[in-house]
């Protein structure tokens, strides 16, 4: 009896949660801080090339297309490449170190004289092909740090990091700027990059990525694009964000023009209004994490993708007084912020969940390549279908491009399928 009672197999430990695990704590903090530098440099890097160098409106065009030209040429080679790897965390750390040292460069060639605007877009590709790099390797590292019952709730937390830095990173930049030049604020951005591999570096936890084979660059990232596109809900995933990409892209072309001209919202009031919806990402990241738990992450993704058009919609749709627009504006935007980060939270736990470990870092990639990569042309055609069409057709075209995601997400298997009827047996049959 003893001998049994011994054999019995002990009732599996549920894992602390992720605010008590140490290596988790320093992930978050680290991706924290780095998003928040770059959201300094976001406003120090232009103000320097506008104020201090006097760039053409040419040269700020590339100094902007530099930041996203990194994740259409290397995107898919970052993700053949981390699924190589044992060891994810190395690569993560040079690429935050080569960063700081890249944008410590700024103030330092300020000081001496030499900087030129052809210098800012060349740190702006370096720091953007190191960030397409870390994302990569990222992604698969996370599965080595959380438990995977745990991944949701991570997946949360990372995207209220995102949501913290473009509440605070705005008004820490400005704040920097004003106390600093825009040159020195720079160097906020390459100390939150060193700050970051420094909590890297002191993550414990061990990886044991085991690589598939690799056939040849091409035939792995081939892999990867296979991998996502016969996968029918990595399809749906790919499918719907890069619908909900292009035409909030589209959107965002014209909608400084449109708040202003059009509605006349004060410009002050425009800078809040993106902070409630930061807020709003805040709010949704910690709901989302405690609803995936009971309701599961696909059902979150059904409801949340219906309500993704909401604040377009207001926005295209609305008239009345000043009071009334940002009293709307304000409610809209703060749940829009909510139902964005549970759809990207939930979007990244199922491509998580879904996707074999040794294609994570490829899936993941084509992923980003695409969704991404669609932000240029859905810029590029709002503003000009605005010339053509006007401002508020636009937006209320927008409108429906989003609500189009709807129909991928709903048509895929994420959408559960009711059994039909089970065949009564003769026994039944009898009565």
């Amino acid at each position: 009896m003893k001998q049994s009672l011994h054999n019995s197999p002990s009732p599996p430990v549920d894992p602390p949660p992720l605010r008590r695990q140490r290596d988790y704590r320093l992930l978050w903090a680290a991706r924290t801080i780095s998003i928040t530098g770059s959201e300094v440099s976001k406003l120090a890097i232009p103000l320097t090339a506008v104020t201090l160098l006097t760039a053409s409106p040419t040269q700020m065009g590339m100094l902007t297309a530099a930041a996203s030209v990194p994740a259409l040429l290397f995107a898919l080679q970052s993700g053949a490449l981390a699924d190589r790897l044992r060891r994810h965390r190395p690569l993560m750390i040079a690429c935050e170190l080569a960063s700081c040292v890249a944008a410590a460069t700024v103030p330092l060639l300020w000081l001496l004289g030499h900087l030129n605007v052809t210098w800012l877009i060349a740190i702006a590709l370096v720091i953007g092909t190191a960030g397409v790099l870390f994302k990569a390797a990222n992604f698969p590292h996370l599965a080595a740090v959380v438990p995977p019952a745990q991944h949701t709730e991570a997946m949360a937390g990372f995207h209220a990091s995102y949501s913290v830095a473009s509440v605070g990173g705005p008004s820490l930049a400005g704040l920097l700027v004003q106390l600093l030049t825009a040159p020195l604020a720079v160097l906020a951005e390459a100390l939150s990059f060193l700050t970051s591999a420094l909590l890297l570096r002191a993550i414990r936890t061990p990886e044991r990525n085991e690589p598939a084979p690799s056939r040849g660059m091409w035939r792995d990232v081939t892999a990867g694009l296979r991998a996502t596109l016969t996968h029918l809900v990595l399809r749906a995933l790919l499918a719907a964000g890069v619908t909900i990409n292009f035409f909030a892209m589209a959107y965002t072309a014209v909608y400084m023009l449109y708040m202003v001209n059009t509605l006349g919202i004060p410009k002050g009031m425009i800078g809040a209004l993106i902070a409630l919806n930061g807020m709003g990402g805040l709010l949704g990241a910690w709901i989302t994490a405690r609803l995936a738990k009971r309701y599961g992450e696909n059902r979150i993704l059904l409801a949340t993708v219906i309500f993704f058009p909401i604040e377009i919609l207001a926005v295209g749709l609305l008239t009345g007084p000043l009071w009334w627009k940002l009293s709307l504006l304000a409610v809209t935007g703060t749940i829009t912020g909510g139902i964005v980060v549970a759809f990207a939270t939930c979007m990244g736990a199922i491509i998580l969940r879904e996707t074999s470990p040794e294609l994570r870092g490829r899936v993941n990639a084509t992923t980003t390549f695409a969704v991404q990569g669609v932000l240029a042309l859905g810029g590029l055609t709002g503003g000009v279908a605005a010339d053509f069409l006007g401002l508020r057709p636009v937006i209320l075209l927008c409108a429906a491009g989003i609500a189009l995601s709807t129909v991928w997400i709903w048509t895929s298997p994420l959408r559960p399928r009711h059994r039909p009827p089970a065949t009564p047996s003769r026994e039944q049959n009898r009565f």
